[in-house]
């Protein structure tokens, strides 16, 4: 799952984008509302953490363009604005949830994991398909109740399948939501990941469609 960060308090930046690594997220991030807005316009997103009060161009200015785009992705606002207004005017603007500042890390990385499961069509934090469970919080994967060991890009990998069961991936689109900006989009390591996935799964879980991608799980499954 790829995340946006945009705020211009460079501490508090550098705080986010950690504890979301650590919870197991690719991130971007942006220091000034004009950068943020590009990112966000160009870039594909699971969700973005967005401060209202950026310099160059402000955040409710930021999210208001981009749903007038078209764009989608769930975005949690982060204000220290304390007049209810201002938080009535982010949802407003198409902001599906906020945190006034201050604020204890984990309610942000429980509303961006809400956010990310809600986005992708799930109710709790565990997904279920066929014998793997998926615990999203914990951060674990087990297979008939045995827990899988997995490394940080084989875990982001069947996390993402996971959340899209159900629907073929294409590689292009697991590169975009695995991968900061700078990956090298031309890398076959996606390939190399879903092999390793498959010894430690079993082959017949990850199904691949020719031509198309990667499918984990039946519509109904």
């Amino acid at each position: 799952m790829r995340i946006l960060v945009v705020e211009d308090d460079l501490d508090l930046n550098r705080q986010l984008c950690e504890a979301l690594s650590e919870a197991g997220y690719v991130v971007d991030h942006a220091e000034d509302g004009e950068e943020g807005h590009f990112l966000g316009d160009t870039e594909p997103y699971d969700a973005v953490i967005l401060d209202l009060g950026l310099p160059v161009l402000d955040g409710l200015s930021v999210l208001e363009n981009w749903r007038r785009d078209g764009k989608t992705m769930p975005v949690l606002i982060l204000t220290a604005r304390d007049r209810w207004s201002d938080k009535v005017a982010g949802i407003d603007a198409g902001a599906d949830d906020y945190v006034a500042k201050p604020f204890h890390m984990e309610e942000v990385l429980a509303r961006v994991r809400a956010l990310v499961r809600r986005a992708a069509g799930h109710a709790s934090n565990e997904i279920i398909c066929g014998p793997l469970r998926l615990d999203i919080k914990a951060g674990k994967l087990t297979k008939d109740g045995a827990s899988i060991k997995l490394t940080s890009h084989e875990y982001r990998l069947i996390s993402y399948l996971m959340h899209q069961k159900g629907r073929v991936v294409s590689r292009t689109e697991l590169i975009e939501h695995l991968y900061d900006q700078d990956f090298d989009r031309d890398s076959n390591t996606i390939e190399v990941f879903v092999g390793r996935l498959r010894k430690k799964l079993g082959g017949d879980l990850i199904e691949t469609v020719r031509g198309l991608g990667y499918r984990l799980g039946s519509e109904d499954g």
